[in-house]
Protein backbone atom coordinates (compact mmCIF):
# COMPACT_ATOMS: atom_id res chain seq x y z
CA UNK A 1 0.00 0.00 0.00
CA UNK A 2 1.29 3.30 -0.71
CA UNK A 3 2.31 5.32 2.24
CA UNK A 4 0.46 8.59 3.15
CA UNK A 5 2.05 10.73 5.36
CA UNK A 6 0.35 13.78 6.97
CA UNK A 7 1.11 15.67 10.65
CA UNK A 8 4.20 17.59 11.71
CA UNK A 9 7.83 16.21 10.10
CA UNK A 10 10.17 18.18 11.94
CA UNK A 11 13.49 18.87 10.21
CA UNK A 12 15.61 17.53 12.40
CA UNK A 13 18.42 19.06 14.14
CA UNK A 14 22.42 16.93 13.68
CA UNK A 15 23.68 17.26 16.86
CA UNK A 16 27.35 18.35 16.97
CA UNK A 17 30.02 18.26 19.55
CA UNK A 18 32.42 21.53 19.98
CA UNK A 19 35.20 20.17 17.76
CA UNK A 20 32.61 19.61 15.00
CA UNK A 21 31.98 16.09 15.59
CA UNK A 22 29.40 14.14 15.12
CA UNK A 23 26.73 14.01 18.47
CA UNK A 24 24.65 10.85 18.01
CA UNK A 25 23.94 10.55 21.46
CA UNK A 26 22.83 14.07 21.88
CA UNK A 27 20.92 13.39 18.34
CA UNK A 28 18.93 10.82 19.62
CA UNK A 29 17.76 12.43 22.91
CA UNK A 30 16.17 14.64 20.46
CA UNK A 31 14.90 12.57 18.47
CA UNK A 32 13.47 11.06 21.47
CA UNK A 33 12.17 14.40 22.57
CA UNK A 34 10.07 15.20 19.49
CA UNK A 35 8.48 11.68 19.04
CA UNK A 36 7.23 12.27 22.67
CA UNK A 37 6.06 15.09 21.52
CA UNK A 38 3.64 13.88 19.12
CA UNK A 39 5.31 13.80 15.95
CA UNK A 40 4.42 12.00 13.05
CA UNK A 41 7.72 11.81 11.36
CA UNK A 42 11.43 12.48 11.43
CA UNK A 43 13.35 14.35 8.45
CA UNK A 44 17.35 13.82 9.22
CA UNK A 45 20.02 15.45 7.01
CA UNK A 46 18.06 18.15 5.54
CA UNK A 47 19.38 21.85 5.25
CA UNK A 48 18.63 22.14 8.90
CA UNK A 49 20.46 19.24 9.53
CA UNK A 50 23.29 20.83 7.67
CA UNK A 51 23.24 17.86 4.97
CA UNK A 52 25.62 19.48 3.19
CA UNK A 53 28.67 19.84 5.25
CA UNK A 54 28.42 16.17 6.44
CA UNK A 55 30.12 13.33 4.10
CA UNK A 56 27.77 10.72 3.17
CA UNK A 57 28.90 8.69 5.94
CA UNK A 58 28.13 10.56 8.64
CA UNK A 59 24.79 11.42 7.21
CA UNK A 60 23.91 7.68 6.41
CA UNK A 61 24.89 7.19 10.54
CA UNK A 62 22.12 9.81 11.79
CA UNK A 63 19.45 8.25 9.48
CA UNK A 64 20.51 4.56 11.47
CA UNK A 65 20.64 6.90 14.94
CA UNK A 66 17.32 7.95 13.90
CA UNK A 67 15.93 4.67 12.58
CA UNK A 68 17.12 2.99 15.78
CA UNK A 69 15.62 5.54 18.20
CA UNK A 70 12.23 5.41 16.37
CA UNK A 71 11.93 1.46 16.40
CA UNK A 72 8.85 2.01 13.75
CA UNK A 73 6.96 4.34 16.12
CA UNK A 74 7.21 7.26 12.76
CA UNK A 75 8.79 7.12 9.30
CA UNK A 76 12.28 8.13 8.80
CA UNK A 77 13.11 10.45 5.86
CA UNK A 78 16.66 11.70 4.98
CA UNK A 79 17.18 14.94 2.47
CA UNK A 80 18.69 14.19 -0.46
CA UNK A 81 21.08 17.09 -1.63
CA UNK A 82 23.19 15.48 -3.71
CA UNK A 83 25.07 16.99 -6.74
CA UNK A 84 25.05 14.74 -9.37
CA UNK A 85 21.87 12.40 -10.68
CA UNK A 86 23.80 9.16 -9.92
CA UNK A 87 25.01 9.84 -6.23
CA UNK A 88 21.47 11.13 -5.65
CA UNK A 89 20.17 7.44 -6.66
CA UNK A 90 22.99 5.95 -4.59
CA UNK A 91 22.16 7.90 -1.49
CA UNK A 92 18.26 6.81 -1.68
CA UNK A 93 19.25 3.27 -2.07
CA UNK A 94 21.96 3.55 0.80
CA UNK A 95 18.86 5.64 3.00
CA UNK A 96 16.84 2.24 2.05
CA UNK A 97 19.26 -0.49 3.36
CA UNK A 98 19.76 1.92 6.51
CA UNK A 99 15.90 1.19 6.69
CA UNK A 100 14.52 4.54 6.11
CA UNK A 101 10.96 5.20 5.04
CA UNK A 102 11.86 7.37 2.45
CA UNK A 103 13.57 10.59 1.21
CA UNK A 104 12.75 14.75 0.86
CA UNK A 105 14.48 15.47 -2.73
CA UNK A 106 15.38 18.82 -3.81
CA UNK A 107 17.38 19.89 -6.82
CA UNK A 108 20.82 19.69 -7.30
CA UNK A 109 21.70 22.73 -5.50
CA UNK A 110 25.37 23.48 -7.50
CA UNK A 111 23.47 23.60 -10.28
CA UNK A 112 19.81 25.15 -11.26
CA UNK A 113 18.74 23.07 -14.37
CA UNK A 114 15.90 24.20 -16.82
CA UNK A 115 12.78 22.57 -16.41
CA UNK A 116 13.34 19.50 -18.80
CA UNK A 117 16.46 19.10 -16.82
CA UNK A 118 14.68 19.29 -13.47
CA UNK A 119 12.57 16.63 -14.46
CA UNK A 120 14.52 14.42 -15.87
CA UNK A 121 16.63 14.42 -12.62
CA UNK A 122 13.48 13.60 -10.19
CA UNK A 123 12.46 10.46 -12.84
CA UNK A 124 15.80 9.38 -12.51
CA UNK A 125 15.79 9.07 -8.67
CA UNK A 126 11.86 8.03 -8.36
CA UNK A 127 13.06 5.23 -10.92
CA UNK A 128 16.44 4.49 -9.33
CA UNK A 129 15.92 4.86 -5.38
CA UNK A 130 13.41 2.90 -4.47
CA UNK A 131 11.77 4.58 -1.47
CA UNK A 132 8.56 7.12 -1.55
CA UNK A 133 9.59 10.39 -2.27
CA UNK A 134 8.72 14.11 -1.05
CA UNK A 135 9.47 16.60 -3.12
CA UNK A 136 11.02 19.79 -2.27
CA UNK A 137 10.61 23.17 -3.28
CA UNK A 138 12.26 25.85 -2.11
CA UNK A 139 13.26 28.36 -4.83
CA UNK A 140 14.00 31.34 -2.82
CA UNK A 141 17.16 29.69 -0.95
CA UNK A 142 18.23 27.24 -3.89
CA UNK A 143 16.97 28.84 -7.16
CA UNK A 144 15.40 26.04 -8.69
CA UNK A 145 11.39 26.35 -8.82
CA UNK A 146 9.45 23.87 -8.93
CA UNK A 147 5.89 24.68 -10.26
CA UNK A 148 2.75 22.87 -9.93
CA UNK A 149 2.63 22.40 -13.41
CA UNK A 150 5.69 20.76 -12.76
CA UNK A 151 3.96 18.63 -10.09
CA UNK A 152 1.73 17.88 -12.34
CA UNK A 153 4.21 16.21 -15.31
CA UNK A 154 5.28 14.15 -12.30
CA UNK A 155 2.40 13.10 -11.16
CA UNK A 156 2.64 9.61 -13.08
CA UNK A 157 5.77 8.79 -10.67
CA UNK A 158 4.74 6.41 -8.26
CA UNK A 159 7.29 7.09 -6.41
CA UNK A 160 6.50 10.48 -5.27
CA UNK A 161 4.27 10.69 -2.45
CA UNK A 162 4.67 14.11 -0.82
CA UNK A 163 5.14 17.94 -1.71
CA UNK A 164 6.88 20.18 0.58
CA UNK A 165 6.45 24.04 -0.73
CA UNK A 166 8.49 26.25 0.61
CA UNK A 167 8.17 29.21 -2.66
CA UNK A 168 7.16 31.62 0.48
CA UNK A 169 3.61 31.98 -1.64
CA UNK A 170 0.36 30.60 0.48
CA UNK A 171 -1.62 31.10 -2.82
CA UNK A 172 1.37 28.11 -4.94
CA UNK A 173 -0.78 25.57 -2.12
CA UNK A 174 -4.39 26.66 -3.66
CA UNK A 175 -2.66 25.88 -7.28
CA UNK A 176 -1.27 22.65 -6.51
CA UNK A 177 -4.93 21.55 -5.68
CA UNK A 178 -6.35 22.55 -8.61
CA UNK A 179 -3.46 21.40 -11.18
CA UNK A 180 -3.26 18.16 -9.16
CA UNK A 181 -6.25 17.57 -7.16
CA UNK A 182 -4.86 15.52 -4.16
CA UNK A 183 -2.50 13.58 -6.00
CA UNK A 184 -0.14 14.39 -3.56
CA UNK A 185 -0.09 15.25 0.45
CA UNK A 186 0.79 18.97 0.85
CA UNK A 187 3.53 20.16 3.39
CA UNK A 188 3.94 23.72 4.06
CA UNK A 189 7.56 24.15 4.36
CA UNK A 190 7.73 27.79 6.15
CA UNK A 191 7.28 28.22 9.75
CA UNK A 192 5.55 31.39 9.70
CA UNK A 193 2.81 31.06 6.98
CA UNK A 194 1.57 27.77 8.57
CA UNK A 195 -2.05 29.56 9.59
CA UNK A 196 -2.20 30.59 6.16
CA UNK A 197 -1.20 27.46 4.46
CA UNK A 198 -3.70 25.55 6.72
CA UNK A 199 -6.85 27.75 6.06
CA UNK A 200 -6.17 26.98 2.30
CA UNK A 201 -5.30 22.91 3.07
CA UNK A 202 -2.29 21.09 3.75
CA UNK A 203 -2.26 17.66 4.99
CA UNK A 204 1.40 18.25 6.95
CA UNK A 205 4.14 20.77 8.45
CA UNK A 206 7.55 20.15 8.17
CA UNK A 207 8.65 22.76 10.81
CA UNK A 208 11.98 24.24 11.75
CA UNK A 209 11.64 26.35 15.13
CA UNK A 210 9.52 23.98 16.59
CA UNK A 211 12.36 21.46 17.26
CA UNK A 212 13.36 23.52 20.11
CA UNK A 213 9.36 23.84 21.17
CA UNK A 214 8.23 20.46 19.96
CA UNK A 215 5.17 20.46 22.76
CA UNK A 216 4.03 23.88 21.34
CA UNK A 217 5.16 23.15 18.31
CA UNK A 218 2.56 20.29 17.97
CA UNK A 219 -0.57 21.99 19.93
CA UNK A 220 -0.83 25.03 17.09
CA UNK A 221 -0.67 22.12 14.65
CA UNK A 222 -3.46 20.29 16.56
CA UNK A 223 -5.29 23.48 17.06
CA UNK A 224 -5.10 23.98 13.27
CA UNK A 225 -6.81 20.71 12.72
CA UNK A 226 -9.55 21.15 14.71
CA UNK A 227 -10.22 24.87 13.18
CA UNK A 228 -9.91 26.44 16.89
CA UNK A 229 -8.55 29.79 14.99
CA UNK A 230 -9.32 31.90 17.32
CA UNK A 231 -6.47 29.60 19.94
CA UNK A 232 -4.69 28.95 17.29
CA UNK A 233 -4.10 33.00 16.38
CA UNK A 234 -3.24 33.71 19.37
CA UNK A 235 -1.01 30.88 19.85
CA UNK A 236 0.40 31.71 16.77
CA UNK A 237 1.29 35.31 17.90
CA UNK A 238 3.69 34.08 20.61
CA UNK A 239 5.25 32.21 18.14
CA UNK A 240 5.71 33.63 15.37
CA UNK A 241 9.26 35.85 16.30
CA UNK A 242 10.47 32.60 17.01
CA UNK A 243 9.17 31.00 13.44
CA UNK A 244 10.95 33.75 11.76
CA UNK A 245 14.41 32.73 12.99
CA UNK A 246 13.84 29.96 10.40
CA UNK A 247 13.54 32.43 7.45
CA UNK A 248 17.45 34.26 7.86
CA UNK A 249 20.31 32.86 5.84
CA UNK A 250 21.89 32.16 9.50
CA UNK A 251 18.78 30.09 10.44
CA UNK A 252 20.45 26.40 11.46
CA UNK A 253 22.32 28.92 13.94
CA UNK A 254 19.41 30.59 14.89
CA UNK A 255 17.57 27.37 15.67
CA UNK A 256 20.23 25.49 17.28
CA UNK A 257 21.33 28.47 19.74
CA UNK A 258 17.18 28.15 20.28
CA UNK A 259 17.83 24.36 20.94
CA UNK A 260 20.61 25.09 23.18
CA UNK A 261 17.92 27.81 25.62
CA UNK A 262 15.70 25.42 25.78
CA UNK A 263 18.23 22.12 26.88
CA UNK A 264 17.31 20.22 23.52
CA UNK A 265 20.78 20.81 22.30
CA UNK A 266 24.29 22.44 21.34
CA UNK A 267 24.37 25.94 19.31
CA UNK A 268 27.53 24.14 17.57
CA UNK A 269 27.75 23.71 13.88
CA UNK A 270 29.67 22.76 11.13
CA UNK A 271 32.17 25.10 9.09
CA UNK A 272 31.79 26.68 7.25
CA UNK A 273 29.03 28.06 9.35
CA UNK A 274 29.93 29.57 12.76
CA UNK A 275 28.22 30.27 16.05
CA UNK A 276 26.76 34.00 15.76
CA UNK A 277 28.40 36.39 18.09
CA UNK A 278 28.32 39.91 18.93
CA UNK A 279 25.12 42.38 18.16
CA UNK A 280 23.66 39.49 15.81
CA UNK A 281 23.64 37.43 18.63
CA UNK A 282 21.91 39.32 21.37
CA UNK A 283 19.43 40.05 19.25
CA UNK A 284 18.78 36.68 18.81
CA UNK A 285 18.97 35.44 22.41
CA UNK A 286 16.45 38.20 23.42
CA UNK A 287 13.78 36.96 20.96
CA UNK A 288 14.55 33.47 21.98
CA UNK A 289 14.35 34.09 25.71
CA UNK A 290 11.20 36.67 25.61
CA UNK A 291 9.43 33.54 23.76
CA UNK A 292 10.88 31.55 26.60
CA UNK A 293 9.41 33.53 29.25
CA UNK A 294 5.99 34.35 27.64
CA UNK A 295 5.47 30.50 26.22
CA UNK A 296 2.34 29.22 26.42
CA UNK A 297 1.28 26.86 29.26
CA UNK A 298 -0.01 23.84 28.11
CA UNK A 299 -2.44 21.25 29.90
CA UNK A 300 -0.65 18.07 30.79
CA UNK A 301 -2.56 15.42 28.74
Amino acid sequence: MKPHWSGVFPACLTQLKRDQSLDLPATARHFEVLIKSGVSGLIVCGSLGENQTLSPDEKLAVVRCAVETARGRVPVLSGVAESSTAAAIRYVRDVAAFGGSGVMLMPPMSYKGDVRETLAYFRAVARGGGLPIMIYNNPISYGNDITPAMFAELADEPAFIALKESSGDPRRITEIHNAIGGRYAVFTGVDDLILEASIVGIDGWVAGTGVAFPAENQRLWELTREGRWDEARKFYRWFQPLMKLDTHPHFVQYIKLCAQETGLGTEWVRAPRLPITGDERKRVLKIIRDGIKNRPKLARR
